[in-house]
């Protein structure tokens, strides 16, 4: 049988809808087909809040429910705790929030879990990024170095997206050399090429499927015109720079190219209204109102009644259509990849 790559974007409270799809998946492949989530991956890889549920499922037993259950207005308001220093403007001069509600969340939920605890047979992977030498960190469980790291610091660092959280540090290489990390959606929000790197380099021989999980596509215009006057403060306020830096499109494009058809789906959707979701979700990453999570939850149950068949057959290793794309907003409907 080919091995299952499941590989999760970054995206904030965003995340409620991959782990809302999830939990669906889940749900139907223990109903339906007498097996799990859990033991059909072989590879799981995260950026950012994608990091959190990556590895809750490859180094903890939590639940579908209780990682779904993280995306919930009482968490959210403990992980987005407002720095509220003297002087400080959020996000500007400043992180937007403290770090302490979102390491004691990860503390407490995947708890002393290591990158060892990986089921043997199986691997995790999580992209961050180090900025005082300018490079990324892949930490992953088939490197020795990594087996000790625990697996909520991993997260943490994974998730530390600039302005709105502050830098982390984390001890790695055989030196422990105390290394200052950031999100890993400046450079792989989408983590599947790392995922598929690392999978050819594991089992060279082995044929790979992918399933490829988003958070939601923004659509909110940036000024053009606006824009050749802004500099730092402007490009941070009004042209969102962060999620510049961390649109998914290239690596989606990159990894349905190179995979064989019917090998590669990637849930995804424009979060505008379109058939099927009437009402969008706000696309920022840090909207935590109980209405927002509600619409994030109902965009994960859109993704599952659109993509919900092909992605039990694919996990199952029964899928015999075509590698899918994102969600054609005008349809309502996975685009069918057709390469030319």
């Amino acid at each position: 049988m080919s091995k299952l790559i499941l590989s999760l974007d970054g995206g904030g409270i965003r995340g409620a809808a991959t782990a809302q799809f999830l939990m669906r998946v889940d749900a139907t492949l223990r109903n339906d087909h007498q097996t799990s989530l859990r033991e059909r991956v072989d590879f799981y890889a995260g950026t950012s809040t994608g990091s959190l549920i990556a590895l809750a499922l490859a180094t903890t037993n939590m639940s579908l429910e209780d990682i779904s259950g993280l995306y919930s207005a009482t968490s959210a308001r403990q992980i987005f705790v407002d720095n509220r220093g003297w002087f400080e403007l959020d996000g500007i001069n400043a992180p937007k929030y403290e770090a302490k509600g979102k390491s004691t969340m990860l503390k407490k939920h995947l708890g002393q879990a290591k990158l060892r605890n990986v089921p043997a047979g199986k691997q995790v992977l999580v992209v961050t990024y180090g900025i005082e030498r300018r490079r990324p960190h892949v930490l992953k469980s088939s490197k020795r170095e990594h087996h000790k790291l625990l697996a909520w610091q991993v997260a943490d660092a994974s998730s530390a997206a600039p302005t709105y959280f502050p830098t982390r540090d984390m001890k790695l290489g055989p030196d422990n050399e105390q290394t200052w990390l950031i999100d890993g959606g400046v450079i792989a929000n989408n983590p599947t090429m790392c995922a598929i790197a690392e999978a050819c380099r594991l089992w060279p021989h082995e044929p790979r499927r992918v399933l490829s999980i988003g958070t939601g596509t923004r659509t909110r215009k940036i000024n053009g015109p606006d824009s050749q006057h802004w500099g730092a403060v402007q490009w941070v306020l009004e042209g969102s720079l962060i999620d510049v830096l961390s649109d998914e499109k290239v690596v989606g494009y990159q990894a349905i190219t190179i995979s064989p058809p019917g090998s590669y789906i990637r849930v995804n959707a424009e979060m505008r209204p379109q058939p099927g979701m009437l009402k969008a979700p706000d696309d920022a990453m840090d909207d935590i109102s109980t209405t927002n999570i509600k619409h994030l939850k109902a965009m994960g149950d859109f993704w599952f009644e659109q993509y919900g068949d092909a992605v039990v057959a694919l996990i199952t290793d029964r899928y015999q259509g075509p590698s899918l794309d994102r969600i054609d907003p005008l349809t309502g409907r996975p685009q069918a990849y057709q390469p030319h």
